[in-house]
């Protein structure tokens, strides 16, 4: 099986697959206030061509799929693609982004479409503050939805957290509390300055570091590094003494990860986001329009792929900011 490789050495067996830019919450990270999705819902690529260009990508070797969005959730049949993306040869991880607002009723149909795992966005557990930083999320209802994705059997369910100076990074300790008392694993992730905000959004900007620092005052113990987490990912996992909790921290400022980077990024309107933190992309729906041939498709991949940046350039400022909102370009 051939291996996706880019100019820098690095294996790429990752994609994520945005299948909506549509979300029922308006999280403040990820949409300014009064942003809505821009274009049709009619430019979204249909489940046949979203199911062919995962086809290519596993005949290139991509062996790891992550459904998100927008919020994946709002997609019509989703169960029904997620089925025919596990049945594809090579595929050997399917699991989902989403906001737990619809997770409720659809845990057990996805578990039984082939998702694994999924990782759930919680970023505060006061009702007002989460209302707040959601834009009028229900706190009650995404609780329900990671109980059901417990009881249904995916695993691991994953709890992640946007940590902003000033708005929720007092709730660090209640969040390690609740991920120990469901036996989740928890990730803290650092704001990225990503979107029309752009710079503007990093005043919350709370570092890995201080993160650190949290979690060891409250846990009273020692991080111990685990080693053995498999996958090149962005988090740094450690386990909290003699607790079964495992926290990650994600920091895409502080301690870049882009030496190890394994993924792309296929947007619902078939944009291949080569770098989240660079604007560079190809349309393969510009590919899909022209008729083009699988072999074709496979040969723009390859060309797209060599094209991946080395790192992004947050700190740095260099090339053209990232103006298209996260919820546009699949987390």
């Amino acid at each position: 099986m051939p291996n996706l490789v880019d100019s820098y050495g690095r294996r790429i067996d990752y994609l994520r697959l945005s299948v909506t830019d549509r979300c029922n919450y308006h999280c403040c990270y990820c949409r300014q206030p009064g942003d809505a999705s821009c274009g049709s819902q009619r430019d979204f690529l249909g489940h046949g061509e979203m199911l062919r260009l995962v086809r290519l990508f596993s005949e290139l070797g991509v062996r790891k799929v992550r459904l998100t969005g927008g919020e994946p959730l709002l997609r019509r049949n989703l169960a029904e693609l997620a089925a025919g993306i596990a049945s594809l040869p090579g595929i050997s991880d399917l699991s989902l982004s989403s906001n737990g607002h619809l997770l409720e009723r659809l845990a057990v149909p996805l578990l039984a479409a082939g998702v694994g795992r999924v990782n759930i966005s919680l970023d505060s557990l006061e009702p007002e503050n989460f209302s707040r930083i959601s834009g009028g999320g229900d706190l009650h209802r995404v609780i329900r939805g990671i109980d059901a994705a417990l009881a249904a059997g995916l695993s691991p369910v994953k709890l992640n957290m946007v940590v902003m100076r000033g708005i929720n990074d007092h709730e660090i300790a209640g969040m390690l509390d609740f991920a120990l008392a469901r036996d989740l694993d928890l990730r803290f992730i650092e704001t990225m300055p990503v979107g029309p905000a752009g710079a503007g959004s990093m005043v919350h900007y709370y570092p890995a570091a201080r993160i650190l620092d949290r979690i060891r005052r409250h846990c009273g113990s020692q991080l111990l590094p685990l080693h053995t987490h498999p996958g090149p990912g962005p988090a740094r996992y450690y386990r909290a003494g003699d607790s079964n909790l495992k926290v990650g921290v994600i920091s895409a400022l502080s301690r870049h990860f882009c030496a190890t980077c394994n993924r792309v990024r296929l947007t619902a309107r078939g944009d291949l986001v080569l770098c989240l933190g660079q604007q560079d992309r190809i349309s393969l729906h510009a590919a899909l329009q022209r008729d083009c041939s699988d072999a074709q498709i496979r040969q723009e991949i390859l060309a797209a792929i060599a094209r991946k940046p080395q790192r992004h350039d947050f700190l740095h400022g260099a090339g053209q900011p990232v103006t298209v909102p996260m919820v546009s370009l699949g987390g």
